[in-house]
């Protein structure tokens, strides 16, 4: 007997098509799913510190330092000093990056009417209000995991 295919498994083979798509996309390039997360931040935010990439992703300064290197070593990102803080230093993405990251992001828009053109008009607005749920309702158990691991350390210290 084959089990019932659930909302669970359809959404893992989405997640596992988006990798294998991305995959295909990169391919030949130094581009990761990390560096391009770090390429996305700086389009839609300008140029920043090193901390707050670090901060905005949710990743260590030694991780940020390593994606930055990496971006920089491309030609994607230059650093340069803050203006005001000696210690900090600014990522901006160059100008072929910025290039890339306009025709990315025409992409990433033109995937996103083909996707959605797949569902019947009279369905999208649920579809999108039941995407959000779920993409909410999983950011709320991986914050209270996080935070029994926490707790659970601490009474284990």
């Amino acid at each position: 007997m084959t089990p019932e295919i659930t909302v669970l498994d359809r959404l893992l083979e989405v997640s596992e098509l988006f990798q294998k798509d991305m995959a295909r996309a990169f391919d030949g390039t130094p581009l990761t799913p990390s560096r391009t997360r770090l390429l996305w931040e700086l389009a839609a935010t300008g140029p920043s510190t090193q901390h707050a990439l670090a901060s905005r992703l949710e990743v260590s300064p030694r991780n940020i330092t390593g994606l930055v290197d990496a971006l920089e070593a491309g030609g994607y990102v230059t650093r340069s000093p803050h203006p005001s803080d000696r210690r900090a230093i600014i990522v901006s993405l160059t100008v072929s990056a910025q290039g890339m990251m306009h025709d990315m992001q025409r992409e990433h828009a033109e995937l996103s009417a083909e996707l959605l053109g797949a569902v019947a008009p009279a369905d999208r607005a649920a579809l999108l209000r039941g995407v959000e749920a779920i993409s909410g309702r999983l950011r709320e158990l991986i914050a209270a995991d996080a935070e029994r691991q926490a707790r659970n350390q601490a009474v284990g210290e």
